[in-house]
């Protein structure tokens, strides 16, 4: 059901802003007007606040002076509200690049970390070795404390034994005197049954906070039982979080100039993995749940625009909704399944630590547009994991490469620059294959050189002893074959049917692969937004601010409902309190309160609405989910849980008024492009200038002006009246 809100502030200026290996992306929303506006940045990942920047130095100058962001601080103009998602923190823990920090815990289970579930992460791989944790051995310290499961101190700690921890980790040199290690910043605190009783973890805590450390400790992060779990989930914020903050305080002081600091009539806010947005101070501390910050909001705007499209084609539910999203970007792929709903997982892995809290459930996986092509020791053609991201981009960009860390032997020199390009991605392949028309390339502000393209595919070409035409082609198969194969998990290997859902595309290169993915899968029809570039921003601008609360409680299923009611009233309070803090009204706030539930001897749960019939509930869950229910056997509630909900306004989508299915005038030329079967002379579109009932035959590339769409031969495709293209898929 789509929401409706007074919201925090009707008159609000929204801004989406979305940082992609490749590109930084921008969306305007003006309630006013109506009007929705975006563009796109090139990313700057020597530091990521620049590309942000450059951005409202760009909105400033477009908006009337009376809209202008730096008038906010003189609170004449209504209040700017900032939705802003970040790989910051996903790129501190993917590449391992975090704060310096240590953990606490009790005696004998600083091996927590190490030891974890005791999976192999490669089955058959006996050479395989275990993620190294993030926190060394040396850098683990233990305790003297006990509390039992029911919250009981049967060891008091001992202050003493940790002032003398908190002088130790202020000293620059711990453990092997050989081994020099930076200043510890940030202390992870993880005592055994701490969710059940915090009191040691808070004087823990409280000394370190004094001698200036971070501090992230499980009982605020993920209060819930399963020792390995809490402790990564805890161990990452404390590894991330000091990251995050330095950058969040970096954009802070940048965009002071714009009144967004300054001013309480502006709000600035971070995207979280769970389809919601936290506040900066909130992100500041809790970096862990940002960790899927920018997928996020593709999942949030497909869920936006699914619905949208599914109402006004006569569906009185949006509880039907099937989508599969498909999120192809510069340097990644984030593939989500929506069911009625977003999944939501609590059982996610990201770089190998698992994490927690609730996160949408999305698989990502190296493959985009700057994907790298190569050639192994085999000489077999490869195509990612690596990608030539935003610096030095794919060879048609026209940039310096980087020397001796990418796979490739030996360079070409390009008669067109004196520098250097030897990296021939997905991207090349596509400008080659004549699928991304050149002098359209974002809408013909970024040059882009077909030339270098050429050369990069043709000397891989030459290692494979193949033509360029096959060298580029093979590159599409096989970036294809890798999507196909996430689109596969994320839904043939969770039981849903491909055929029974609608392929939602976005992402800067989504638009060239969608159709051929659809066609792989029987997936009968694919659904691209006039705002597929910058999806991930757009949907940030419909994202709710949510907060999620947990609780491990472990009690018997036939717990009277009055009994667990008030136990789940203090969770309830908690969550109405802290979205009033933020502004919201009682009117746009939403509580959403749950049990996860199991049957005695299950290992995992299932969470479950808290209602008067929960049991039936459970039983219904777990038979729609597993194939089979236990009617008569004893069921456990492990954790009470909470998803409170701040409602927002969002964008509205205009509808246009039906035309003719004729669109012979928005054809702007006719040109060769090359398909597994042969070069077809192909129309080319301009997006822009499609209208609601256009109907159009393939072969054909729409061109809009920041992304392209690719039509086979068989494929056809329509402009609904909120400007989306419905691809119907054939063959």
């Amino acid at each position: 059901m789509q929401k409706q809100t007074t919201g925090l502030a009707p008159a609000a200026l929204r801004v989406g802003i979305d940082i992609g290996g490749t590109f930084t992306d921008f969306v305007i929303f003006n309630p006013h007007s109506g009007e929705i506006t975006t563009f796109k940045l090139p990313s700057t990942p020597h530091d990521p606040a620049q590309a942000v920047l450059e951005g409202f130095e760009r909105i400033s100058k477009q908006l009337p002076e009376d809209r202008n962001p730096s008038a906010l601080a003189h609170g004449n103009i209504p209040r700017i509200t900032i939705i802003h998602g970040s790989t910051v923190a996903t790129n501190a823990l993917l590449e391992r690049k975090g704060s310096s920090a240590a953990l606490i815990t009790t005696r004998g289970f600083r091996d927590v970390l190490q030891i974890g579930r005791q999976n192999r992460p490669e089955l058959y791989n006996f050479a395989s070795q275990p993620m190294e944790p993030l926190i060394p051995a040396e850098l683990r310290l233990e305790v003297d404390e006990r509390v039992d499961r029911f919250g009981e101190a049967l060891v008091e700690l001992n202050d003493a034994q940790v002032d003398t921890i908190v002088e130790q980790l202020k000293r620059p040199v711990l453990g092997d005197e050989e081994r020099q290690r930076p200043a510890i910043e940030s202390v992870a605190v993880c005592l055994l049954f701490s969710f059940a009783n915090p009191t040691h973890e808070q004087r823990i805590a409280e000394k370190l906070r004094g001698a200036g450390f971070f501090v992230s400790v499980s009982h605020e992060i993920l209060p819930k039982y399963r020792e390995f779990e809490r402790a990564s989930t805890t161990v990452v914020n404390a590894y991330v979080t000091p990251v995050l903050d330095r950058y969040l305080q970096r954009l802070e002081e940048g965009v002071k100039q714009f009144g967004i600091s300054t001013s309480q009539r502006a709000r600035l806010q971070v995207m979280q993995s769970n389809g919601g947005s936290i506040s900066v101070s909130e992100a500041r501390q809790a970096g862990v749940r940002c960790v899927l910050s920018g997928p996020a909001g593709g999942v949030v705007g497909a869920q936006f625009v699914g619905e949208t499209v599914h109402l006004q084609h006569g569906s009185k539910q949006a509880a039907d909704l099937q989508l599969l999203t498909f999120d192809m970007g510069g340097t990644s792929t984030d593939v989500a399944l929506i069911d009625g709903k977003p999944q939501i997982t609590t059982d996610a892995n990201v770089g190998g630590h698992p994490i927690g809290i609730p996160l949408l459930d999305i698989h990502t996986i190296g493959a985009g547009g700057g994907s790298i092509a190569s050639v192994d020791a085999g000489g077999a053609l490869r195509v990612g994991p690596e990608s030539a991201g935003a610096d030095p981009g794919p060879a048609c960009y026209g940039k310096a490469a980087i020397s001796g860390q990418l796979p490739v032997k030996s360079e070409i020199r390009s008669p067109l620059s004196a520098f250097r390009y030897p990296l021939a991605t997905v991207t090349d392949a596509n400008l080659f294959l004549g699928r991304i028309p050149a002098e359209y390339f974002l809408g013909g502000e970024m040059p882009v050189y077909p030339k270098l393209a050429e050369e990069a595919i043709a000397r891989i070409g030459n290692q494979l002893g193949l033509k360029p035409i096959e060298t580029a082609l093979g590159i599409i198969e096989i970036a294809n074959a890798h999507m196909e194969r996430a689109l596969r998990v994320i839904s043939i290997e969770r039981g849903h049917d491909p055929r029974d859902f609608t392929l939602l595309s976005f992402g800067g290169a989504g638009g060239l692969h969608a159709a051929d993915l659809a066609r792989r899968l029987k997936i009968p029809r694919v659904l691209i937004s006039p705002y597929a570039a910058t999806f991930s921003a757009f949907g940030m601008l419909a994202a709710d601010t949510i907060k999620d609360y947990t609780q491990t409680v472990m009690l018997p299923g036939n717990s009277p409902y009055e009994a667990l009611a008030a136990r789940m009233d203090i969770l309830l309070k908690q969550g109405q309190r802290d979205l009033t803090r933020e502004g919201f009204s009682s009117n746009d706030i939403q509580l959403h309160p749950a049990l996860d539930m199991r049957y005695r001897g299950q290992s995992y749960e299932l969470s479950i609405p808290f209602e008067q019939d929960f049991i039936i509930r459970f039983h219904e869950a777990h038979q729609y989910h597993y194939g089979y229910a236990r009617h008569g056997t004893e069921i456990e509630i492990v954790n009470l849980r909470l998803q409170a909900v701040g409602s927002v306004p969002s964008p509205k989508l205009a509808e246009q008024p039906r035309g003719s299915p004729a669109c012979a005038a928005a054809i702007i030329d006719t040109r060769p492009v090359n398909f597994p079967s042969g070069a077809l002379d192909t129309p080319l579109y301009r997006g822009e200038s499609l209208a609601c009932g256009n109907q159009i035959e393939g072969p054909a590339i729409i061109v809009r002006s920041d992304t392209t769409i690719l039509l086979s031969e068989q494929d056809q495709a329509r402009i609904d009246c909120f400007g989306n293209l419905v691809i119907k898929i054939h063959g």
